[in-house]
């Protein structure tokens, strides 16, 4: 199964609709305590396979983290136990510059 993406700036105009999606990011504590997008629920990384009861495999996932790497990583572990996901590209960095 091929991993689907998604831009920054994507998710911020669709979060503007008032679109409801489901952001997980995946970055350390000390990252998200810069700023992480309102929506989003924080699961660190390393943190996800013990979590995996938290996610609902009946929803689509959008996977955050500082610059799209470590999402596409925990993107790929998660579609590989069934979820349906996307990785956000660019990351935070590039969720930071979108308009």
């Amino acid at each position: 199964m091929e991993l689907g993406t998604i831009t920054a700036q994507e998710v911020k105009e669709r979060l503007k609709k008032g679109e409801e999606l489901s952001l997980i990011d995946v970055r350390e504590d000390e990252e998200v305590a810069e700023g992480m997008i309102e929506e989003a629920v924080h699961i660190k990384m390393m943190d996800v396979p013990s979590r995996l009861s938290e996610i609902d495999a009946d929803k689509e996932h959008i996977i955050v983290c500082r610059s799209g790497k470590r999402s596409e990583n925990v993107a790929y572990f998660l579609l590989d136990h069934g979820y349906t996901v996307k990785n956000m590209t660019g990351g935070m960095l590039a969720y930071n510059e979108a308009e």
